[in-house]
């Protein structure tokens, strides 16, 4: 059976390295590309070399979801190779169409943003970074789409496909049953939690009703935990051998957070507050640098406790608040 590589490419980005996989089989495959610059395809070029391969070699890429870290390289590694492209069907449009689809999530982040209470030159310093970082994803064309319990055939190895989001919409994770192994992406990672962004539904969606990314995180999550698994080979960071332990960590951790954020709201009396006064109350001043990650975290825990029957909303002159059920 075909050898799984695993070449780690630099990101200007504050999680370090993705995590790329030569999947060293009939086709030869690379899962998720790296970022779109010029450093990072050399660095690639020379992780294919120490395996005595070429880009040219390359015969199928897979991507696992749609950030650009993960797809940033995938239509100049196709371009040169003539290598499929394989993707969750319901991302091919999204990726066709790259510089539209992050203006459209960007518009949809500015909408939830200042609902819930982000002021409008940090949300507008924030577009600004995001159009900026546009640049190190591109468009790719899905020559090979994917629907969730599809099988990829390699000569020695089948994979069977699974839609897990949560962490993106389109996040998809590839299941090796004759081996227990599963091919992860950001759905898992050994080190830290994938953060489940609050991000505009693949076939477009309501930004006063965005979906409830954590809650879909955790039911893919549990979904995950009940596979027998060997080892999984996650986007960043090192490879996991005991996914159900760190699963189990992670959900403890969600448990954690959304009491914390209870505590917070519970304060002074209960007064109103919103996603917003909440991060800075457990992030000071990293919510406003990190604004959007930081609401999506506690936006992300509020439905919990919503669900719980713990937390009730109100709204006044646009803008969100949370108050003690």
């Amino acid at each position: 059976m075909g050898t799984v590589h695993t070449l780690a490419i630099a990101t200007p980005f504050a999680i370090g390295r993705v995590n790329c996989y030569l999947i060293d089989d009939d086709p030869l495959t690379l899962v998720d590309t790296g970022p779109n610059s010029e450093s990072a395809l050399t660095e690639l070029e020379a992780e294919l070399a120490r395996h005595g391969r070429r880009v040219e070699d390359l015969e199928r890429i897979v991507l696992t979801h749609q950030h650009l870290d993960h797809v940033g390289l995938a239509q100049i590694l196709a371009d040169r190779s003539g290598a499929e492209v394989c993707a969750l069907d319901r991302v091919a449009s999204w990726l066709a169409d790259w510089d539209a689809s992050c203006e459209a999530d960007d518009a949809f982040a500015e909408v939830v943003m200042l609902r819930h209470g982000i002021p409008e030159d940090i949300v507008m310093a924030l577009r600004g970074l995001t159009r900026m970082f546009r640049g190190w994803g591109a468009a790719v064309r899905i020559t090979h789409p994917l629907a969730d319990g599809d099988v990829l055939e390699f000569a020695s190895r089948r994979w069977t496909v699974l839609h897990r989001p949560g962490h993106s919409p389109s996040d998809t994770v590839f299941h090796d049953a004759a081996t227990d192994e599963l091919l992860a992406g950001d759905h898992l990672l050994k080190k830290i939690s994938s953060n489940a962004l609050i991000t505009r539904p693949l076939e477009g969606g309501d930004p006063l009703d965005p979906p409830k990314s954590l809650m879909i995180y955790g039911a893919s999550l549990r979904a995950t935990r009940e596979m027998d698994l060997r080892l999984v080979y996650g986007g960043h960071g090192g490879l996991i051998n005991d996914h159900r332990a760190l699963i189990d960590e992670r959900l403890r951790g969600q448990e954690r957070r959304m009491r914390r954020i209870a505590r917070l709201i519970g304060e002074d009396g209960g007064t109103p507050k919103t996603a917003f006064e909440i991060a800075q109350g457990i992030w000071g001043n990293v919510a406003v640098t990190e604004a959007y990650l930081t609401i999506s975290e506690v936006l992300g825990h509020l439905d919990l406790l919503i669900d719980h029957g713990d937390v009730v909303i109100g709204e006044a002159d646009g803008v969100v608040r949370f108050v003690p059920a």
